[in-house]
C-alpha cells in the first residue's frame, strides 16, 4: 500500500515544487518588515517620552511620565505570549503566513492609536485603549522579527547566514530613522497643534509602510526545506513541547543575551526624556538617532560579514562589551557643551558598539535551534528577554535615571544587562561552520561550511 502524499497548490508560498532559495528576496522582504515594525515602535517611544503624558494622563499628575512609559512596556508583556502562539503556527503552518499577519496587526494597531482621544475627553478610558493598542503591537512584534530571522536564515546560503539575516535587524535602523524623520516637524508644531492633532500624523502615516512591504512580502516563498517537511507530514505536531524538550537550555540562552535589546530601548527612548530634563533640545536628540541608524544602516551588514568569517560569538561579545563601556560617556556628554561631542560619542556607542550584536544575533539565536522549532525558540526566547528592555525606561526613571546626574543610573543599568548578555553568549556553541541541515543538532559536524 503506497501513502498519499499531501499536496499543495500549485504557486502557494510553501509549495515544494516552487519553493527555492531565494536569499536577497528573503532579506528584502525582512528588512522592510522590520522597518515596519520598528518605525511604529519608535514613534510609540518617542511619543511616550515626548507626548503622551501631556495627552493621555492628567496634567497635574508628577507620575505622569512613569505611567506613560509603562504604557510603552506593555507591549512587552504581551510579547511572550504572542510568542508561543505565532511561533506554533509559524513552525507547523509557515513563516510567511504568519509574517503577513504580524505586519497587517502592527499596521492596524498603530494606526488606530493615532485616532485615540485623549485624557481631557474621556478621562482614565484614554490610557486603558492606550494599552489595549499597545498590546496588539506587541502580539505582532512577538512574530515578526523571529519568523522574519527564521525564513531568511534558511534561505541564505550556508556561508552567509550571518550577512543576510543581519538585514532583518538593519530594517530596524531604517524605521526608526524613517519614524524619527517624520516626527522631527511634529515636535516643531506649536503647542496648541503638537499636543491635539499633530501628533497623531506619524502613526496614520504608518499604514503606507504597511501597503509597501505587504506587496513585497505576499510573494515570498517558504524556504525549501521548511515546504518540503509540512509537505511530507515532517513538521512537529507541537513545537512548544519539542523545543523544550531538546532545546530547553538554549531557550534560557537566547533569553539572557536578549537583554542586549534594552541598549537599544536606552538609546532611542531613554536618552529623549534624560536629555530634554539636562536642557538638550528634543530636535539634537531626534537627529542624533536618525545619524546613529543611519551609520547602523552600513555597519550591521560589515557586523554580518565579519561574523560569517570569525564567528557569531565573538562580534556578539564586542557588541555587548563595547556597550557597557561607551554608555557612561554617551550619556554624560548630553549634560556638557558640546553637541559635536554628544554625536560622535552617541555614533560610537550605537553604530560602531551595540551594532555588532544587533546584527548577528539572528543568526546567533536561530542557529542554535532545528529547523523544526526554530520559529518557535526564537520567538519565545528573544521576548522573554526583551521584557528587560520594555521596561527598561520605567525601571531606570523610577531609579531617578530621567534628572541631573540620572547618567550614572543609566550607565550602572546598561552595564549589568550587558554582563548577563556577555555570560549567556559566551556558554553558546560556536556554530559559523555547522551547516544548515545540521543545526540544532548535538552530534559532532562531519561537513564543515566552505569558505
Amino acid at each position: 500500500m503506497t501513502t498519499a502524499t499531501p499536496t499543495v497548490p500549485s504557486g502557494a508560498p510553501d509549495d515544494p515544487a516552487t519553493a527555492v532559495k531565494t536569499p536577497k528576496k528573503a532579506a528584502a522582504a525582512s528588512f522592510m518588515g522590520s522597518a515596519v515594525e520598528y518605525y511604529d515602535f519608535f514613534i510609540f517611544g518617542s511619543a511616550a517620552a515626548l507626548i503622551f503624558p501631556t495627552v493621555f494622563f492628567p496634567s497635574d499628575n508628577d507620575a505622569a511620565l512613569v505611567m506613560s512609559f509603562a504604557t510603552f512596556g506593555f507591549a512587552y508583556v504581551a510579547r511572550p505570549f504572542g510568542a508561543v502562539i505565532l511561533g506554533h503556527f509559524g513552525d507547523k503552518v509557515g513563516r510567511q503566513k504568519v509574517l503577513m499577519f504580524t505586519l497587517v496587526l502592527m499596521g492596524l494597531s498603530t494606526f488606530i492609536i493615532g485616532c485615540l482621544p485623549g485624557y481631557g475627553t474621556i478621562g482614565w478610558a484614554a490610557p486603558a485603549l492606550l494599552v489595549l493598542c499597545r498590546l496588539m503591537q506587541g502580539l505582532s512584534a512577538a512574530g515578526e522579527q523571529a519568523g522574519a530571522s527564521s525564513l531568511t536564515l534558511e534561505h541564505a546560503p550556508d556561508d552567509r547566514r550571518s550577512f543576510f539575516t543581519s538585514w532583518t535587524l538593519t530594517g530596524t535602523q531604517g524605521g526608526q530613522i524613517l519614524a524619527a524623520l517624520v516626527f522631527i516637524p511634529v515636535l516643531a508644531l506649536p503647542d496648541d497643534i503638537k499636543f491635539t492633532w499633530g501628533w497623531r500624523i506619524p502613526f496614520w502615516l504608518s499604514a503606507l509602510v504597511v501597503v509597501v512591504a505587504y506587496f513585497i512580502r505576499r510573494t515570498l516563498t517558504e524556504p525549501p526545506e521548511f515546504a518540503e517537511a509540512k509537505a511530507t507530514g515532517q513538521v512537529a505536531k507541537l513545537p512548544f513541547v519539542e523545543l523544550m524538550r531538546h532545546h530547553g537550555w538554549d531557550v534560557a540562552r537566547v533569553v539572557c543575551c536578549a537583554f542586549i535589546a534594552a541598549v537599544s530601548t536606552v538609546f532611542g527612548n531613554l536618552a529623549l526624556a534624560y536629555g530634554a530634563e539636562v536642557g538638550l533640545a528634543d530636535s539634537v536628540t531626534l537627529w542624533l538617532v536618525v545619524v546613529a541608524n543611519v551609520v547602523a544602516l552600513f555597519t550591521q551588514p560589515l557586523f554580518g560579514m565579519l561574523a560569517d568569517r570569525v564567528g557569531r560569538k565573538p562580534v556578539f561579545v564586542y557588541g555587548a562589551v563595547s556597550s557597557a563601556v561607551l554608555m557612561p560617556f554617551y550619556m554624560r556628554s548630553m549634560s556638557g557643551d558640546s553637541e559635536l561631542l554628544v554625536f560622535a560619542l552617541g555614533i560610537a556607542t550605537f553604530s560602531l558598539g551595540y551594532a555588532s550584536a544587533n546584527a548577528v544575533w539572528p543568526s546567533f539565536y536561530g542557529e542554535m535551534f532545528s529547523q523544526k522549532v526554530r520559529f518557535s525558540g526564537m520567538a519565545i526566547g528573544t521576548q522573554l528577554g526583551f521584557l528587560m528592555a520594555g521596561f527598561a525606561p520605567t525601571i531606570v526613571t523610577a531609579l531617578g535615571g530621567v534628572q541631573e546626574g540620572g547618567w550614572v543610573v543609566i550607565a550602572g543599568f546598561t552595564a549589568v544587562i550587558c554582563a548577563v548578555a556577555t555570560v549567556a553568549a559566551l556558554t553558546a556553541r560556536e556554530t559559523r561552520a555547522v551547516p544548515t541541515a545540521r543545526l540544532g543538532r548535538r552530534e559532532p559536524d562531519r561537513e564543515p561550511v566552505a569558505a
